[in-house]
């Protein structure tokens, strides 16, 4: 099976010199500051000089490189670097090669040919998806002409390629909201766009293109293919789009088209709109959208002391009615509770994964051997798998066992899985896998028959590499998977945006971590010592101890 990764990183082998070609995107995975972070700053827009009369080719390259982070009015100041001849065909569109500081430095010109060679840490394609590379270098190539006297590029790669340092200001990280099968939940599929198109690059992505690859059959959308966005731009005023839809739209029932004013008024909430008129010849459709399930965990820590199983506040714990019992007489060593609180799986300390129900009840589902802490999703299946048996992932319900599920994750050469998490809307696995030397942060969608009941998972991505060995993970929110990572007598959390860039955090000082939980803003820490941990800012507050396990919740019970 050839991976979506792999696809992307062929490109750095048969680059060719052409004005069609794309940029080559391979490199090392780093982590490190998120390249999202200026997200929660005030925009900032750069404006790169324009070439300047008797440039050298190699600083008429060099600036026409640094002049991607320029994208008002079109890339104007790039564009100005290039003979008239390609002008208008370079499309900077096509992608993003993201590479370290300094990195943008022209060889000497050879036969009017200038070379730039490149390790991008990441690449972004022209659907706005971000990928990290796994490794080596990449020569770009320059043809150059001379026109009355000044250099100009007559042969470039269409794309751009952006410092790490600024491309989290000249893109931004967006939102297109999907549903999952049942309609219940949001599911966000993150872009990036730049900052000076998101409104209308958001609306192309959700109206006339396709959900990401490995997100096709695992998640759903109202947007019908016969429905199209009419104009290439979208009108603004006072926080509220107006997006203009084909005719075909009024023929759709009333709730198709509520769906479809959800998915657009979630998704563009992230580029600052706040509400969307739907209109079809400039005339308002009606729409109202409908309500979603939050994915949020409110409350106190779930954990088990010397009391019992439930919600610490203080030193009491409050049981979850019948469920507590349940898992306490379980003997649990880890414990993730499902959304409603009516069921958790639960690993044994005699390895055995089992569901605990809310009637007081404890079914052991399975017994094999080596087994990895279990997951339960937002429709009540528990999810099991052998560390050593990739393909051997299996989902099992309240009187329905799954078919092996994770075939995709064998065929792609994962010989060691060292844990799983699902996401709360039951639509994403992730898992932490070892590939050779490499340990990786996969990601599969989860596709599921008509009733609910997991099918199989999609292929999957890589969404990270992870230095050491995971020995926890749990979603945090919609997109980021936290890994608690041992390697030596080191103890981190890497935190994995699901289509962004890591960061690494370190644990308490002299302390190792077994478990990552959610807190209702952070994440939770349980020390092997049965010390509780809460992030505050850039430290860790120890809150509690005499912790026998945390519990991992995988959502809060409808009001």
């Amino acid at each position: 099976m050839r991976r979506l990764i792999a696809s992307v990183l062929a490109l750095a082998g048969i680059l060719v010199l052409s004005a069609c070609a794309g940029l080559p995107v391979s490199g090392p995975v780093t982590a490190g500051r998120p390249v999202d972070e200026v997200l929660t700053g005030p925009e900032v827009r750069f404006f790169p000089e324009e070439a300047q009369p008797g440039a050298t080719p190699e600083e008429i390259v060099e600036g026409f490189l640094l002049a991607g982070s320029g994208s008002s009015n079109d890339w104007q100041a790039a564009r100005s670097f290039l003979a008239p001849s390609i002008q208008s065909s370079w499309d900077p569109s096509a992608g993003v090669a993201i590479v370290p500081a300094g990195q943008i430095v022209a060889q000497p010109a050879v036969d009017d040919t200038v070379r730039v060679t490149l390790a991008p840490v990441a690449s972004v394609d022209e659907t706005g998806r971000y990928e990290p590379t796994l490794g080596g270098t990449a020569t770009l190539a320059f043809e150059l002409v001379d026109i009355a006297g000044q250099w100009r590029i007559s042969k470039a790669p269409d794309g751009i390629v952006l410092d790490e340092s600024v491309f989290g200001t000249v893109f931004h990280r967006y939102s297109v909201m999907y549903f999952d099968p049942s309609w219940t939940y949001l599911v966000p599929d993150e872009r990036w766009f730049p900052t000076t198109s998101a409104a209308v690059r958001i609306t192309t992505a959700l109206v006339d293109e396709q959900p990401s690859d490995w997100l096709i059959g695992a998640v759903s959308t109202a947007f019908t293919d016969d429905v199209t966005s009419v104009y290439s731009s979208v009108p603004q005023s006072a926080g509220t789009a107006q997006v203009e839809l084909s005719p075909e739209a009024l023929a759709l029932p009333q709730l198709t088209i509520d769906r479809m004013a959800t998915q657009l008024e979630a998704s563009l909430v992230t580029a600052g709109i706040t509400e969307v008129q739907l209109t079809v010849d400039g005339v308002p459709i009606a729409a109202t959208p409908v309500p979603t399930r939050s994915t949020a965990v409110t409350g106190g820590p779930l954990v088990m002391t010397d009391q019992g199983f439930g919600f610490l506040s203080g030193t009491a714990i409050t049981a979850i009615p019948g469920l507590s019992d349940a898992v306490a007489r379980s003997n649990p060593v880890a414990v993730q509770v499902g959304p409603d609180q009516e069921s958790a799986a639960v690993r044994s300390a005699d390895g055995s994964v089992a569901r605990a129900e809310a009637t007081d009840d404890v079914v052991v589902v399975d017994t094999r051997s080596g087994l990895r802490d279990p997951v339960i999703d937002a429709r009540g299946f528990v999810w099991s798998i052998p560390a050593r048996s990739p393909a051997a992932l299996t989902a099992f319900g309240p009187g329905v066992e799954s078919p092996l599920l994770s075939q995709p994750w064998a065929a792609a050469g994962a010989a060691d899985v060292q844990a799983v998490s699902i996401s709360r809307d039951g639509t994403r696995m992730a898992g932490v896998v070892r590939v050779g030397d490499r340990t990786e942060l996969w990601l599969s969608g989860v596709i599921r028959n008509n009733d609910g009941v997991p099918a199989r998972l999609g292929e999957p991505i890589i969404a990270g590499s992870i230095e050491g060995e995971a020995v926890s993970m749990a979603w945090t929110d919609d997109v980021t998977v936290a890994v608690v990572v041992r390697s030596g007598t080191e103890t981190n959390l890497v935190e994995q945006v699901v289509g962004g860039a890591s960061a690494t955090v370190s644990g308490p000082a002299g302390v190792s971590i077994s478990t990552v939980a959610t807190a209702t803003s952070s994440v939770r820490l349980r020390s092997e010592e049965g010390g509780l941990y809460v992030r505050r800012g850039a430290n860790w507050l120890q809150t509690a101890e005499g912790i026998l396990l945390l519990a991992v919740q995988q959502g809060t019970p409808q009001r």
